[in-house]
C-alpha cells in the first residue's frame, strides 16, 4: 500500500500558554479527498500551517510527502498544491501571466510551464480568458484560476483552505467537479470547509477537530450511522413548548435551537402520525446529514 502523503503524530502548538493544536495524530489516504472540519477557533489552520512546514511545532512529528518537516519542508513543498481561503492572484497580470509567474517559484522554465497552461486552463474552464486580466474575471473564474495556478507543479498533494466560499451554487458546482477529476486522477486532497454539503459530496473520509484535537474520524456516512439516528423532525409552531415532553418521549434525541425543535429518531412515523393532528405545529421531515453529526458534536453556539 502507497504510503501516506501526510502523516501527523502527537503534534502540538501553543500560542500564550493556549494549546491550539492539542496532541493531533492525522493520517491521510492518498488519492482520497480527506475533509479536516471544526467550527472557527477549532485549529485547522494552524494545522495547514503546522502540516506545510510553515510553523514549527512545540510537540510532535510531522511527514509530508517521505519529507519530515520542518527540517525538510523546501523540498516537501515542492510537491505540494495550495488552494489559500483569500485570492492572491496579481491583479496586474493576465490568466496565463498570473500561472508562468507561479511556476517560476517551482523553478519550472518557461517551456515547461507554457505546454502546462492549455491543460490548466481546459480543466479550469478558461480556455477563453488568457488573456484576460484577473480584475475581469468573476468570483468563480478567480477561485477556478487559483485551483489551476494549485496544479501547475503537478503536486501530489493539494490542500485547499475552504475553495468555494463566496461562490454562486452554479461556481461551486463547477469547483467541485474539478475536485473529483483530481481524485479520479489519483491525486490526493485535503479539504476544510464550513459546507458540510460539499465535505459530503467531496470527502472519502472526515475528521473533525475541536479545541485542537481530533474527536471523531470516519467516511461521511459512518458518521451519520455512528453519531445520529437516520432521520430527522425539525418542528416549530406555538404549541411546540406544550408538546415538547411527547416529542421527548416519542424521540431518542431532542435539541432546541431557537425556535426549532430537532428531534432524532429512527421511526419517524410514529412522530409524524402525531404531529399530523396537531395543527399548532409544523414540522419537516428529511435524512439526517453531516451538519447534524458536525453541530451535535461541536455544539450550536456561535465561535469568533
Amino acid at each position: 500500500m502507497p504510503a501516506s502523503p501526510l502523516t501527523l503524530k502527537g503534534l502540538t502548538k501553543r500560542y500564550g500558554g493556549t494549546a491550539v493544536v492539542d496532541g493531533l495524530d492525522l493520517e491521510i489516504a492518498p488519492g482520497r479527498c480527506h475533509g479536516l472540519l471544526g467550527p472557527n477557533g477549532a485549529g485547522k489552520t494552524t494545522t495547514l500551517r503546522l502540516a506545510l512546514g510553515l510553523v514549527t511545532p512545540d510537540a510532535g512529528e510531522i511527514q509530508l510527502l517521505g519529507h519530515p518537516l520542518p527540517a525538510k519542508a523546501a523540498p516537501a513543498r515542492a510537491r505540494v498544491g495550495v488552494v489559500p481561503q483569500a485570492d492572491s492572484l496579481d491583479p496586474d497580470f493576465t490568466v496565463q501571466e498570473n500561472l508562468l509567474a507561479y511556476g517560476r517559484y517551482f523553478g519550472l522554465s518557461q517551456s515547461e510551464i507554457q505546454a502546462r497552461i492549455p491543460d490548466l486552463l481546459d480543466f479550469a474552464g478558461l480556455s477563453g480568458k488568457a488573456d484576460a486580466r484577473v480584475p475581469s474575471l468573476s468570483g468563480g473564474m478567480k477561485r477556478r484560476l487559483t485551483l489551476a495556478r494549485a496544479l501547475i507543479n503537478d503536486p501530489d498533494l493539494i490542500i485547499l483552505d475552504e475553495p468555494t466560499t463566496g461562490l454562486d451554487p452554479q461556481a461551486r458546482h463547477r469547483v467541485w467537479q474539478g475536485l473529483r477529476q483530481l481524485t479520479a486522477r489519483g491525486k490526493t486532497l485535503l479539504l476544510t470547509t464550513h459546507f458540510m454539503e460539499e465535505a459530503e459530496r467531496l470527502c472519502d473520509r472526515i475528521s473533525i477537530i475541536d479545541r485542537g484535537r481530533i474527536i471523531t474520524e470516519g467516511s461521511p456516512r459512518a458518521l451519520i450511522r455512528d453519531h445520529i439516528d437516520a432521520h430527522v423532525i425539525e418542528i416549530h409552531g406555538e404549541e411546540l413548548a406544550a408538546w415538547r415532553p411527547r416529542a421527548e418521549r416519542l424521540c431518542r434525541r431532542c435539541e432546541q435551537a431557537g425556535e426549532t425543535l430537532f428531534c432524532y429518531t429512527a421511526e419517524p412515523e410514529t412522530v409524524i402520525a402525531e404531529l399530523d393532528h396537531q395543527p399548532g405545529l409544523r414540522y419537516l421531515h428529511r435524512p439526517a446529514s453531516l451538519e447534524d453529526v458536525f453541530l451535535k458534536l461541536t455544539g450550536r453556539d456561535l465561535r469568533d
